[in-house]
């Protein structure tokens, strides 16, 4: 039923249609959110710090071509659902719950995370993180090949970890100190497939 919950919520924030929708009105570029004014909340002018760009340069052109060939796609919508997979999938690490990370990961990075859940049962470690905040989410870079579309999140997060030896030890890490992270996650679709999700398909640090 968990498993389910997840699903039901990383698909309803990954800007998927469900093909019941009426087509979307609005402009690509309003979509896109290029040459829209930014959204801000009203507080005092003293206070008031200018929202971050949730598309880096060049990244605009890959994005059109996804919009075109998927017109239900909206871009706010994914960078919102974006952040929501980021820590799903930190934190399905983190418990080792292979379980989720099993339909939200291409299979070379499942793969990957899995053996590194594996190496870590077996030497007897647990880890005790928390993703204290997403400092920054946008996107980095979009393409569409044939019809696999990819989109690559630029990630800055402040996170607090902790490493535990099998006899509840910390032989690394604090929950005081949080470090800055900086991640570039690609996600890919195959589009006007039977498969909604966007799946992860690579992981770097930058």
């Amino acid at each position: 039923m968990v498993a389910g919950f997840l699903a039901l919520r990383l698909y309803s924030v990954l800007g998927k249609r469900t093909g019941h929708e009426q087509t979307l009105a609005k402009p690509v570029e309003e979509r896109l959110g290029i040459n829209q004014p930014p959204r801000t909340i009203d507080v005092p002018a003293d206070v008031r710090e200018p929202a971050p760009k949730a598309i880096e340069s060049g990244a605009e052109g890959g994005l059109r071509a996804i919009v075109q060939a998927d017109p239900g796609f909206d871009v706010a919508q994914f960078v919102d659902g974006a952040k929501s997979a980021y820590r799903m999938i930190l934190e399905a690490f983190w418990a080792g719950d292979k379980d989720t990370l099993g339909w939200l990961l291409e299979d070379e990075v499942r793969a990957e995370f899995f053996a590194a859940i594996d190496a870590r049962e077996a030497a007897g470690e647990t880890l005790e993180n928390r993703l204290v905040a997403i400092e920054r989410a946008a996107i980095a870079e979009a393409s569409v090949t044939g019809r696999v579309a990819s989109i690559t999140m630029r990630f800055d997060a402040d996170i607090a970890a902790i490493t535990r030896d099998k006899g509840g030890v910390v032989i690394a890490g604090s929950m005081t100190d949080a470090v800055e992270t900086h991640d570039a996650w690609t996600f890919r679709r195959t589009l006007k497939s039977d498969d909604p999700n966007w799946k992860l398909a690579d992981t770097d640090e930058v």
